[in-house]
């Protein structure tokens, strides 16, 4: 069979900040992508403001790096690098950009080792039967232990190789790096040392020598795949494919494969290949090739190009279903439409949800009761915050629902999605922390004591239990803990879980937040708002210390009089209130709360507004 030995292509896998990004980097600069005059711009991959901020990656991107270094054909290799996410909540993203490679480098930080999404893309390859580069990077780091981290990634590979995996797997090569600082070794440093080789070359040869080169069959029809998508501003949607048979052409009429079945004739209006950084035109791809075609306005991820005369698409890109939903719809506080909100319309919320569809595989939306809301669906709350905020900076004004879980029915009994949790924290809080979990129906599977001080522990959690367990968690631990969490799969409903223990501090009028109210409130609990806020009926204004919910008059004023105080007005005792973020906003919520989102406020408000109402509807109970 024939074979692209000047082409690989391959994905970077790994947890959350272990320098997946910081790797493309080095080896963009490495390789002479930029001149010495060029700046190169630090996570360069990360090129959204979200990913930016967070310092976290959201979307799958693909970059190519030509290598002609020791090992490399003659002519030189192009590698075609897909940069994936290292957050549980994309892992939609991790999925399809393995649906476009031929191999995978595993980044394992030399301190943390390996954590729950390493499993997650681990698991993912093996299945999909790719080779495996193992990466310990950091191993500059003073706290590294690289001996017992690679012991680990062992372990880790025997816990999930089973039936639908190949034992070969087991016979991955390891590379010592740094990419902070360029440097990668295939011999092991000291602990805290830097790798002996003074560039990156060890790990573009280990590439080369791992990963296979695609392979096609000769005279083979043209299929390629439809893998990611986006846009530009002169040439409209942009799908990008990866070929696996025949050659795609610019110009050319193609079979477009859709997902309902249906067959239709295209022309593919501009062709164009990845370079570094850029995109440049092209006239041809060939089998192996990870292009960008326009001239389908409606094409989606996982449908195929074929050939016209004999159209065989491929398999749709199958991801793993949602675990956790929440209502969003049009803003309906008495403050809609007031701050800077330019798309408040039902008819533009459900257009922007049909957008995120096509380009987010990971996300459902339904239809509710109310034509002006929808349940979304997604892999977890960041998903789904990330989502929300990225509507708010386009000018959308929402009302977003608590966060719930998506059950299934298994032989007639409700199943719930289970995650499985990895703490890291210093040993005073072991105790608290197991407590904090108990609570929440979590159950401990491991515990590893590194003698250092710390200690990491592995529990089985249902999804729900984890909805507001990282704000109390970080203040237990006095923001010492570390928890990252990855679904595992499906377990009977393990019963009630006790929501947050304290009650809201809820306005009972309309007006501005006023600082002599709030000095006597603030006895009563913690303040979300400032004075002179704008406050309306049925808005959370504060936390409540005790479990009930109690409605305040935070607008009142001091009665005016015309004698003159012996002790003038003043506010020094007013404690600052408590900003939430949105995420937070959203784990504070109750069942009878939802979060008003707008482009300048994010506000929490009870879903019934008046209190009258409200109590009533209380009495009623949830059947009404």
């Amino acid at each position: 069979m024939p074979i692209r030995s000047d082409l690989r292509n391959v994905a970077i896998v790994a947890h959350v900040d272990h320098g997946k990004t910081t790797l493309v980097d080095a080896m963009l600069q490495q390789q002479g992508t930029f001149d010495e005059h060029h700046q190169l711009a630090e996570r360069a991959m990360d090129s959204g403001d979200l990913e930016r901020e967070k310092g976290i990656t959201i979307l799958a991107k693909n970059t190519a790096v030509q290598y002609a270094g020791p090992g490399a054909p003659d002519g030189g290799v192009t590698i075609n690098i897909i940069d994936t996410p290292g957050h549980a909540d994309f892992g939609g993203e991790v999925e399809r950009g393995l649906s476009m490679v031929d191999g995978v480098v595993l980044l394992v930080d030399a301190s943390e080792g390996p954590l729950p999404q390493t499993r997650f893309v681990l698991r993912k390859a093996l299945h999909a039967k790719m080779p495996v580069v193992l990466v310990v990077n950091k191993v500059d780091r003073p706290d590294a232990r690289i001996s017992e981290v690679v012991e680990e990634a062992y372990e880790l590979f025997m816990d999930l190789l089973d039936d639908s995996t190949d034992a070969e797997a087991l016979n991955f090569p390891v590379v010592y790096a740094s990419a902070k600082a360029g440097r990668a070794s295939l011999t092991q440093p000291a602990d805290g040392g830097l790798p002996d080789s003074e560039d990156l070359v060890p790990l573009f040869q280990t590439i080369l020598d791992t990963v296979p080169a695609p392979t096609y069959t000769e005279d083979a029809p043209l299929q390629a795949h439809v893998t990611n998508l986006d846009a530009s501003p002169f040439l409209g949607r942009l799908a990008l494919i990866r070929v696996h048979e025949g050659t795609l052409r610019k110009g050319a009429q193609v079979a477009w494969c859709k997902r309902d079945g249906s067959v239709e004739r295209v022309k593919i209006t501009e062709l164009l290949r990845t370079e570094e950084l850029e995109r440049v035109p092209a006239e041809e791809a060939n089998p192996g090739d990870i292009v960008a075609v326009a001239g389908i306005p409606e094409i989606m991820i996982g449908e195929t190009l074929a050939d016209p005369d004999n159209p065989q698409p491929l398999p749709l890109i199958q991801v793993d279903e949602p675990a956790i939903s929440m209502t969003i719809g049009t803003n309906t506080s008495p403050l809609a439409g007031r701050e800077k909100g330019t798309k408040v319309t039902a008819r533009l919320v459900k257009d922007r949800l049909e957008r995120e569809i096509v380009g987010n595989v990971s996300i459902k939306v339904l239809p509710t009761e109310r034509p002006d809301a929808w349940e979304v669906q997604g892999r977890g709350e960041l998903a789904l915050a990330i989502l929300v905020e990225q509507m708010r900076r386009e000018g959308y004004e929402l009302t977003v629902g608590k966060p719930e879980v998506v059950t299934r029915i298994v032989d007639g009994k409700v199943h719930e999605p289970v995650e499985r949790l990895t703490i890291d924290c210093p040993e005073e809080y072991l105790g608290t922390v197991t407590q904090l979990l108990a609570v929440r129906r979590g159950r401990m599977e491991q515990m590893t004591n590194h003698g250092t001080g710390w200690v990491r522990m592995e529990f089985l959690v249902p999804a729900r239990g984890l909805i507001g367990f990282r704000t109390e968690f970080l203040t237990d631990t006095r923001g010492t803990g570390i928890a990252h969490h990855v679904f595992e799969g499906y377990e009977p409903w393990l019963g009630d879980i006790s929501t947050r223990p304290s009650g809201s501090l809820v306005s009972d009028r309309a007006g501005a937040a006023s600082a002599y109210a709030m000095t006597s409130l603030q006895e009563r609990g913690v303040m979300f708002v400032e004075p002179t806020t704008e406050v309306y009926e049925g808005m959370i204004i504060g936390e409540n210390s005790r479990d009930d919910d109690m409605d305040v008059n935070i607008t009142k004023e001091k009665k005016q009089t015309n004698v003159r105080s012996s002790t003038s007005d003043n506010f020094e005792k007013l404690i600052p209130p408590r900003k939430l973020s949105l995420e937070q906003s959203l784990e504070f919520c109750r069942e009878d709360e939802c979060v008003e989102v707008t482009p300048t406020n994010v506000r929490i408000r009870k879903v019934i507004l008046d209190a009258g109402e409200r109590a009533r509807s209380k009495r009623r109970g949830p059947k009404g």
